[in-house]
């Protein structure tokens, strides 16, 4: 039934304007937006391509059926069937198929990715294996001409993003990086802000991330049942089973990841750059602020890293153990997860929660006529399934996380090696002092037989 505060245009419902300014006024509310910015977004995003419909749903299927790839493939059930699972642990396959069977039908179960790339069916992947599996999931799916929904960050090193970046461009895959607060309101708003001089011109941009556990030793343990160990490890050096390397705590061995760098580091370094808009810093330099523990975690859990782009801004990345912070003296100062961007006119502040600003002004005043937006998506998951059906390029592409995540292992290189580098953003190369050490680490040894041609 129509209410009176809908009208009908041609074959579409279409809010009234007192519709329309009640839901951006609830909008507004809530996110802590100004008004204009929410009116612009809701215009635009009625304008954009319809997305898929009930007769219009790919076959998904999940690899990695971890917490977060389960949370992916519940978002993603929006808009596909999940009609296959795979994992190497057998009660996670079992567990996520339990979860995602609908109206009778129950996901096959697999303990081999390659398995699942044979399928016609099959259209999506969503890849939420850990990080040092990233890269060799998202390849065979690009060889299999499958579109992708991969989880940050992008890939284990760099070289691997150069590998995946060129193979989604030749096999024309559609591919989203989960660095999903390029689809939030609040990131998009300050970074537009930042482009369109609102602070004047940016000179430093700090990044806060929570600190990493500090723990060790840990000792061996007998390899759960169901649970491949040695598939699980992968390209990554065999080792014996310890729980702390396997499932959620993996993030915290450099064998299979880069530490809350890579983890929270991946999606707020991917905002900075949104706002500097440039491929990548000439300069990095880091400090740990301590050392693992020998046996236990080997990422470095508290750090500060510096870097430096061409045009002179300064990019600082720093841990914090500090949950109590809060308030606008905090966002001045920094707190435990968020971005500040200073300028020669003030600064912006945001995270998930909040963006405010040294004047509030610099938020509420608008944007003028002319001036650059940028791209538009206010669901992260529903934007990939769009571009599914558009072929377009999502507004995460993989050549978008490949930067950010470069840009992460870049701070992790100089944290290693605790020397100042110089950085080629264009050939992706070290140069001068330190370049030959310093470019060893753009890539790693791979396990026989889990190098780029796995599942080829």
């Amino acid at each position: 039934m129509i209410g009176s505060d809908y009208t009908m245009n041609s074959d579409r419902f279409t809010p009234s304007r007192r519709s329309f300014l009640k839901t951006c006024s609830l909008a507004a509310a809530t996110a802590g937006l100004p008004m204009w910015f929410v009116e612009r977004v809701l215009a635009e995003d009625s304008a954009a391509p319809k997305r898929p419909g009930p007769n219009d749903r790919p076959g998904i299927a999940l690899v990695g059926c971890g917490g977060q790839g389960r949370a992916d493939a519940r978002n993603g059930s929006r808009f596909g069937e999940i009609i296959a699972v795979c994992d190497v642990d057998d009660g996670r396959a079992a567990e996520a198929a339990k979860q995602f069977t609908a109206n009778g039908k129950t996901p096959a179960c697999y303990n081999d990715f390659r398995k699942l790339m044979e399928r016609d069916d099959i259209h999506v992947i969503i890849n939420g294996t850990p990080d040092h599996w990233h890269t060799l999931v998202n390849l065979a799916a690009a060889r299999a001409r499958k579109d992708v929904y991969g989880e940050k960050p992008l890939t284990l090193t760099i070289d691997e993003g150069k590998h995946l970046v060129e193979a989604v461009r030749k096999h024309k895959t559609v591919f989203q990086t989960g660095s999903q607060q390029r689809s939030d309101r609040r990131f998009r708003l300050a970074c537009e802000l930042v482009r369109n001089g609102r602070i004047g011109t940016l000179k430093r941009i700090t990044v806060w991330l929570p600190a990493g556990p500090h723990e060790g030793p840990f000792q061996s343990t007998p390899v759960p049942a169901g649970l491949n160990w040695d598939y699980w490890l992968g390209q990554a050096p065999k080792v014996d089973y310890v729980p702390q390397r396997c499932h959620s705590t993996f993030r915290y061995w450099y064998d299979y990841s880069g530490g809350t760098m890579t983890d929270w580091g991946a999606h707020h370094n991917d905002i900075a750059l949104w706002a500097v808009g440039l491929p990548g810093p000439v300069a990095v330099e880091g400090s740990p602020l301590d050392q693992p523990i020998p046996g236990g975690y080997t990422a470095f859990s508290a750090y500060e890293v510096n870097l430096t782009y061409a045009n002179g801004i300064i990019h600082t990345i720093r841990t914090t153990t500090d949950d109590s912070l809060s308030g606008a003296i905090v966002r001045a100062e920094g707190q435990r997860n968020g971005l500040k961007f200073e300028g020669t006119d003030g600064w912006i502040w945001v995270n998930r929660g909040e963006i405010a600003a040294s004047d509030d002004e610099l938020v509420t005043k608008p944007l003028p006529d002319g001036a650059e937006h940028l791209y538009l998506s206010s669901d992260h998951m529903g934007n990939f399934f769009e571009c599914v059906r558009s072929r377009k390029a999502p507004i995460c592409e993989a050549a978008v996380g490949h930067r950010a995540a470069s840009l992460c292992h870049l701070g992790n290189i100089a944290l290693r090696l605790g020397r100042k580098l110089t950085w080629d953003p264009t050939s992706e190369h070290f140069k001068g002092e330190h370049k030959k050490e310093a470019n060893s680490f753009l890539s790693r040894p791979m396990r026989n037989p889990y190098d780029y041609t796995f599942g080829a």
